[in-house]
């Protein structure tokens, strides 16, 4: 099975966004700002001085920061979730505050912002926010080993065996160049039955914009593993894959995706 790619900002169609004449990402950021504007100047005048703050709050993993040790470091964690997962937040509230998107859910937010791949200011920090939450419960204290169940199933059935697959995202993870991510997807509308299949995408873009639901991610970027590991990724990505990948939260969040797409 051959591993999706996701361009940085190619425009991409898929069943969440409409497609947009040239002008219309301009003219969407455009619109975004002029209601910043608007409700800044409103609560300005209905609030003085007062600070606004916008909803989102730094989601702590579900585990505690030396969890994961020796093969995730607390000090890695630390850094990872406690100042580049908190930056995230922080910017992203700044960028939405007064404007449409803060009665929106992150979800949301970032299908909107992808903006067609011609993204909105507010992307980046939006999809990592999320891409984050997300990566923390990928992963749990005890983890690696094998799936079992349906997971294991579909993953047989798509991809030949559970090695294949294993092979494939370890393939994905260490070919993404630069900063990125591998993820292990299900596609709701498959053309050739296959449920389940690996995209690796760059920077922020997640598989929620091509219109698939993620089921686990490999966070490639530096700051993930460099602490622990500097420049050797193929050595975290092995870690990743035999002591702390969390297939009962893959089960689950497959449990669910059908769900949705039934």
């Amino acid at each position: 099975m051959a591993t999706a790619t996701v361009a940085a900002t190619a425009p991409l169609s898929n069943g969440f966004l409409l497609r947009r004449g040239p002008n219309e990402g301009a003219k969407s950021a455009r619109s975004l700002q002029r209601t910043k504007n608007q409700r800044q100047s409103a609560s300005s005048r209905r609030f003085g001085a007062a600070v606004i703050t916008a909803k989102f709050d730094l989601k702590p993993p579900p585990y505690p920061l030396n969890a994961l040790e020796p093969h995730m470091s607390a000090n890695t964690l630390s850094f990872h979730w406690g100042k580049h997962h908190r930056a995230y937040v922080d910017n992203l509230n700044k960028q939405i505050v007064g404007t449409e998107l803060e009665a929106k859910s992150l979800e949301d937010i970032v299908i909107q912002t992808y903006n067609d791949g011609d993204l909105l200011p507010p992307f980046n920090n939006a999809a990592q926010i999320w891409n984050h939450d997300f990566f923390w419960e990928s992963m749990k204290p005890g983890g690696g080993g094998k799936p079992s169940g349906e997971l294991l199933k579909l993953i047989e059935r798509d991809f030949g065996s559970f090695e294949k697959l294993c092979e494939e995202l370890r393939a994905a993870a260490a070919t993404q160049f630069g900063s990125g991510w591998a993820w292990l997807a299900f596609n709701p509308r498959p053309s050739d039955g296959k449920e389940l299949l690996v995209v690796k995408s760059p920077n922020a873009v997640n598989p929620l914009v091509l219109g698939y639901i993620p089921l686990l991610t490999i966070d490639v970027w530096e700051h993930a593993y460099y602490l622990d590991y500097q420049n050797r990724r193929p050595d975290y990505i092995s870690i990743f894959m035999e002591k702390l990948v969390s297939w009962d939260a893959v089960s689950a969040k497959l449990e669910v995706a059908k769900a949705q797409a039934a």
